[in-house]
């Protein structure tokens, strides 16, 4: 049982169970000034139960309120004030992580799965700055969601079908280089893809074109199918490089394209189900308060829709899966706000398990990056530059250090990745390099740079993993990073209750800034009989640290 839990217990007994524990945990905070406690209970909603002045109940709680973990409460208006006490937590606290180790914060067992679909970027193109946010969000939550005790299924829903290949193609056999297109592959079908939007302007016949294009490759064209065949497998050749950097994987890279054959049975089952209207010679099904969502077009196409149905219908019967988060931008939300009411008119339960994870878009200049007008930024060149400028940084400041390819890699993807992560999903991002390489500050070379010094630390003191460390050493100047240290478990669920990883790089930060600002005022290595009392804390922060940025899918270097 946590200490909230112990607390909410204790609270509920001296108000006379008049409301349940958990609504109790829900309204315990943390005050925002050290001096008025560790824990504060507000007693506003309790004043319309016992019909009583949130004064007065606060004073009769703070004097009956009595249990190993309070040291002193104080009544202040309207608020019970609660101090812990520093030695059962700083033992509680320091002997659980040292003993659970990396499994510190993880949760049991939930015996269920969860399909997280995530990346999937468009064939042909390149993976631009723009498809960064899926990815790295996606990979987190999966991360995330394991250690809440989920079994994970990661999913990479390429984007290799639609009327973008009629246009290639179309592109190819008027400006397309073979030799060149071999040797930069989604580089050169990118120049011939841009240019087919710019002639199309002006020809809109070449429109016309493409739309023929795709309809042969649909109805399994030889010629089509072998040039769609190469584009996607020289595109996830290079997607690869990208995914390798980052250190991410997945268990499924089916696209769109898997399940053509799959939309029959669903139109079929919608069919049976008397759930198709035909307006204006197309198939819909009808949603309240919503536009209807478009399943089939007048000449027989089917759409992203009839193709998220078919996937959603086999991910539920191949992985058995409970939940299933899409981490696709919230420009997208009325589309997965209709797939979801679409499966549950078709009857699925299941449906009510899967859930749009909408992020905000990554912006140039203010502006949104289009692939069609070739206003992006390449991926593969932000992590080539953010790892050479780590290269610089490290070079000047310790040029003697071992591996440092290595140890420039981590840094420098580290600082993209954590800048993205470190900002809510929902808020829009502008593009900047500058800040993303930038090393100061609340970034991530931060906190590997913290995780580093305590790894040196560590060394330097001869520290060894033990349990019943004597931690009589540790003074007051400690007690803000042991109270961090306290809260990393439930920074673990809520970061998977709202699908924020953001709360797991702000508290990295946090956890950062208490220890330097201990580190600032404390000699640790001093020979003296606290030193192991205080390496012990500098361990358990050097644990949830790293921990902390695994999940983010960042390496923690050992020194920099």
């Amino acid at each position: 049982m946590s200490e909230k839990q112990q607390i909410a217990t204790v609270i509920q007994k001296v108000i006379n169970y008049e409301i349940e524990s958990e609504q109790i945990i829900a309204l315990l905070e943390k005050p925002k000034h050290a001096h008025l406690g560790d824990m504060a209970f507000p007693c506003f909603t309790l004043s319309k139960i016992l019909r009583k002045a949130p004064n007065q109940i606060a004073s009769e709680i703070a004097s009956q309120l009595d249990h190993q973990l309070i040291h002193q409460t104080q009544a202040v208006g309207g608020y019970v004030n609660i101090f812990l006490n520093k030695e059962i937590i700083t033992k509680n606290v320091i002997e659980t992580i040292i003993k659970e180790q990396t499994k510190y914060g993880e949760q049991i067992s939930t015996n269920e799965s969860i399909t997280i679909d995530f990346s999937s970027p468009n064939i042909a193109k390149p993976f631009s700055m723009g498809h960064l946010r899926s990815t790295v969000i996606g990979n987190a939550l999966a991360k995330i969601s394991k250690k809440n005790g989920y079994e994970v299924i990661k999913i990479n829903h390429l984007g290799d079908w639609g009327t973008q290949f009629g246009k290639l193609i179309v592109a190819y056999k008027l400006w397309g280089d073979p030799t060149r297109i071999e040797q930069s592959p989604v580089k050169e079908l990118l120049k011939i893809y841009v240019k087919f939007h710019e002639e199309a302007e002006l020809d809109d016949t070449l429109n016309d074109e493409a739309r023929a294009a795709f309809k042969r490759l649909e109805q399994g064209d030889e010629e089509a199918l072998q040039l769609w065949q190469w584009f996607r497998e020289a595109s996830l050749k290079e997607f690869q490089k990208i995914y390798d950097l980052l250190g991410i994987s997945f268990d499924s890279n089916s696209g769109e394209a898997f399940y053509n054959d799959k939309m029959e049975n669903v139109v079929e089952e919608l069919k049976e189900k008397q759930l198709l209207v035909e307006s204006k010679g197309a198939l819909v099904v009808e949603l309240e308060n919503m536009p209807p969502s478009l399943i089939m077009k007048k000449d027989g196409t089917t759409l992203y829709v009839t193709r998220d149905l078919a996937a959603a219908i086999y991910r539920h019967e191949t992985y058995g899966s409970t939940k299933s988060f899409y981490v696709v931008g919230n420009e997208q939300s009325l589309h997965f706000t209709q797939l979801f009411l679409v499966l549950q008119k078709m009857g699925h339960e299941w449906a009510n398990g899967l859930q749009h994870i909408p992020f905000g878009m990554m912006l140039k200049d203010g502006k949104k990056m289009s692939t069609r007008k070739g206003k992006i930024v390449l991926l593969e060149e932000v992590l080539a530059e953010a790892i050479d400028a780590a290269k610089k940084n490290i070079e000047e400041k310790n040029p003697s250090i071992a591996n440092k390819e290595e140890i420039a890699k981590m840094i420098g993807i580290g600082a993209v990745v954590f800048n993205d992560l470190k900002n809510y999903r929902m808020h829009d991002i502008d593009f900047s390099l500058e800040e993303m390489l930038n090393f100061e500050g609340e970034t991530g070379p931060y906190v590997q740079y913290t995780y580093a010094r305590i790894s040196s630390l560590l060394k330097k003191g001869g520290f060894h993993h033990k349990e019943n460390i004597n931690l009589n050493g540790l003074n007051e100047k400690a007690w803000s990073t042991i109270l961090t240290l306290k809260d990393f478990p439930t920074i673990i669920v809520k970061s998977f209750e709202n699908a924020d990883p953001s709360q797991i790089a702000k508290y990295c930060l946090e956890l950062s800034h208490q220890f330097n600002k201990y580190y600032a005022n404390t000699k640790i290595i001093d020979e003296s009989p606290a030193q192991n009392a205080k390496l012990a804390l500098a361990s358990c922060v050097a644990i949830v640290l790293s921990e902390g940025l695994r999940i983010l899918g960042i390496k923690a270097p050992n020194e920099m």
